[in-house]
């Protein structure tokens, strides 16, 4: 087991931190993750967002969307964010990461290394994010063109009991970010 790592900014010392936004395509996972980073940024915290679009393009290319396939990816994203985090990086994953026991083994693998885990739950509607539908997919997969779309005809199993449940479509992005941001600061993180 690798000890978790306190890292020393200047005269502060700064624990590192995954914490994992899961959630229905266009839920406001990612666009939360950013309004919480520049939070942090503007208190002194190094801070990664680790958008899952940027991940599936460059460290999971060639994997598709099978229950394993989804299984790796997730795997790979919670191995590099609890390194940024066991080096004192307060990482922000923005994922749909849609089984349960792909997060719970992201969850055990933190607790084994010692690193602080926080899971989030944006828990917006699925009509809401249809008609959000940021990337086109809901439009794509009614009109038959994609299969496979997370919480349409592919399964979401929703977190049993996440550390923070959002409801983003009854908040502002600000709001949200806000009450992510309160957890971490009484749970020292922030």
């Amino acid at each position: 087991m690798r000890a978790a790592r306190m890292t020393i900014l200047g005269d502060k010392h700064v624990t590192g931190a995954t914490i994992w936004l899961t959630g229905l395509p266009s839920a406001g996972k990612t666009t939360i993750a950013f309004e919480l980073a520049e939070r942090l940024r503007a208190d002194g915290h190094r801070t990664e967002v680790l958008d899952g679009d940027e991940i599936r393009e460059f460290l999971s290319a060639g994997l598709g969307f099978s229950r394993e396939d989804r299984h790796t990816n997730v795997q790979r994203i919670g191995f590099v964010a609890e390194l940024l985090a066991s080096n004192g990086v307060k990482a922000l994953v923005p994922v749909i990461a849609p089984y349960e026991d792909s997060r719970e083994a992201v969850r055990k693998r933190h607790a084994t290394e010692g690193t602080p885990y926080v899971e989030v739950h944006v828990a917006t509607p699925v009509e809401v994010c249809s008609v959000r539908d940021v990337k086109g997919l809901y439009a794509k997969q009614a009109a038959g063109e994609i299969s496979g779309l997370t919480g349409v005809d592919d399964p979401y199993e929703e977190p049993q009991s996440p550390d923070l449940r959002i409801e983003s479509h009854q908040q502002t992005v600000q709001e949200s970010a806000a009450a992510l941001h309160a957890l971490l600061t009484e749970r020292g993180l922030a």
